[in-house]
């Protein structure tokens, strides 16, 4: 296994259960449409769960600024905008879970480290070994990082969304639901940065599909991630991130390498937590950033092993909790920070961890 991702010592018997177990859409060729296609209201007007933007004048004014600011064609931004409809479904799959949901990792982990993911990962390692390997030597990311993250996105590009890419952001940067922290801000610097997008990759904006959030491909990029993150790991002149691995696996190590992931570094280490309720409290304020010597996580009354005590870099004490049972503990690197930098989550960022870490088990890859 990598030294990049340590595997904690109580995942090896879930990891080899899993390989008894295991013993037994995209861009290409997309074409843009005419520059000035007539607006969409009359298509949509009999949709009970639809609302054309057509008719909406902030939204034109909005499109008109954004191709002032980008050297854009008005015409074409606003036309592509009169196309793009209000969707219930992203609103209501943008807020958050009902106030006092239980967390609960060991439920949350059986959703990724299950056979039919390790299956895919499997295949899709096989299937771009080559770019795995170069990645991992130009941007010092482990093979079973970038498998475990495109593993959890999309289960390998199985499921990369089906809202139309331009509908989720405008629903989201111009009919925000109420309820919840107002992000449309934010969803409006997306939506621009779709449009440029689309004209630097010669992309039709009504064509590509993506999550409820507008992220798109197999790694689940945002447009801005697309534009500042991806690269054309192939060569052949286009970034592809549905349908070309080479792309795909280059594009998700080179965002981890440029967040902060630091080559030969573990991702995190075993530990008990302090029994004392304050010590632990201390330790657990930074949350998921890493924040504490090995030598202050001692002085707090945590236990960690030889590895993690001559560790030379900072630690964060991650807790997961588990429904009504105890929490789990692990000590965050500032490599699993890194990963953490693609999901603001501690959960998502050991389930992506232990999902590699399962396929490179199979896969033969444990260094």
């Amino acid at each position: 296994m990598s030294p990049g991702s340590r595997r904690p010592f109580s995942a090896l018997p879930a990891l080899l259960a899993a390989a008894c177990l295991l013993a037994g859409t995209g861009i290409a060729d997309a074409k843009p449409k005419k520059k000035h296609p007539a607006p969409a209201a009359a298509r949509v007007e009999n949709a009970p769960d639809t609302v054309s933007y057509a008719g909406r004048d902030d939204v034109m004014r909005f499109g008109a600024e954004l191709a002032e600011r980008q050297g854009l064609d008005a015409g074409w931004v606003q036309s592509q905008l009169a196309e793009a409809r209000y969707i219930p479904n992203v609103a209501k799959f943008i807020m958050p879970p009902p106030a006092g949901t239980a967390k609960d990792w060991a439920a949350y982990r059986g959703r990724f480290v299950e056979p039919k993911r390790i299956r895919a990962g499997l295949a899709f390692w096989r299937d771009n070994e080559k770019w795995l390997a170069r990645a991992e030597e130009l941007y010092g990311v482990p093979a079973e990082i970038v498998v475990g993250i495109v593993g959890v996105e999309t289960i390998y590009g199985q499921q990369m969304g089906g809202f139309r890419v331009i509908d989720a952001l405008a629903t989201l940067a111009f009919d925000f639901p109420t309820g919840r922290r107002d992000r449309s801000g934010f969803f409006r610097d997306e939506l621009e940065q779709y449009f440029v997008l689309c004209h630097s990759e010669n992309i039709d904006p009504l064509a590509l599909k993506g999550s409820y959030a507008g992220a798109m491909g197999m790694g689940q990029f945002m447009p801005s991630s697309w534009n500042r993150y991806a690269v054309d790991f192939d060569g052949d002149g286009r970034v592809d991130l549905h349908t070309s691995g080479a792309d795909i696996v280059g594009s998700v190590a080179h965002y981890l390498a440029e967040f902060g992931w630091q080559r030969g570094m573990p991702t995190h280490f075993d530990v008990a937590a302090p029994v004392d309720a304050a010590d632990r409290a201390t330790l657990l304020v930074p949350d998921i950033v890493p924040s504490f010597t090995p030598q202050e996580f001692l002085a707090h009354g945590a236990a960690l092993p030889a590895a993690a005590r001559e560790f030379g870099d900072k630690l964060a004490l991650i807790e997961l909790q588990n429904g009504d049972a105890a929490p789990s503990y692990v000590a965050g690197t500032p490599n699993f920070y890194a990963v953490t930098r693609y999901n603001w989550s501690s959960y998502y960022a050991l389930a992506v961890i232990e999902l590699g870490q399962a396929v490179a088990l199979i896969q033969g890859r444990t260094r």
